[in-house]
């Protein structure tokens, strides 16, 4: 169950008006920080990490974790959430550092075939597939 905020503060309305201009892109805190810093806004960095937490239990935002020495990757969520309810799986280019949502049939088959005959429950959220994105690839 998606939680309610207990709050609305100034900063949290910047922070939200800000991701509502990045739906579908992959950014972590650091990039968040580093934007408002080069805006000349205050909003401090556990003030950012705090919100980020808190939109993620409240469904706003998806959290990814796909390297656990690294930091993690966070996405705003628009109302046609492209996952809400789907399989959604992910491909990072090692790279450019690019996640690629993938929604295919077949890794769905390898889930189920997993689930049924090897009592393994995938979790797509947090599968990733690494390799070079379509750009990186032809360069």
């Amino acid at each position: 169950m998606i939680a309610k905020s207990k709050y609305k503060t100034k900063q949290r309305e910047i922070l939200l008006d800000y991701l509502k201009t990045v739906p579908g892109k992959h950014f972590t805190a650091g990039d968040i920080c580093e934007y408002f810093r080069s805006q000349g806004a205050s909003i401090g960095q556990s003030t950012v990490y705090r919100q980020l937490e808190e939109l993620v239990n409240e469904g706003v935002i998806n959290k990814y974790v796909l390297d656990p020495t690294g930091p993690a990757c966070f996405e705003y969520m628009a109302e046609d959430d492209h996952c809400e309810g789907e399989v959604c799986f992910h491909c990072k280019c090692e790279k450019c550092g690019k996640l690629i949502h993938m929604h295919c049939d077949e890794l769905i088959e390898i889930q189920q075939h997993l689930s049924a005959e090897h009592q393994f429950k995938l979790d797509p959220m947090r599968t990733v597939f690494y390799g070079l994105c379509e750009e990186c690839s032809e360069k």
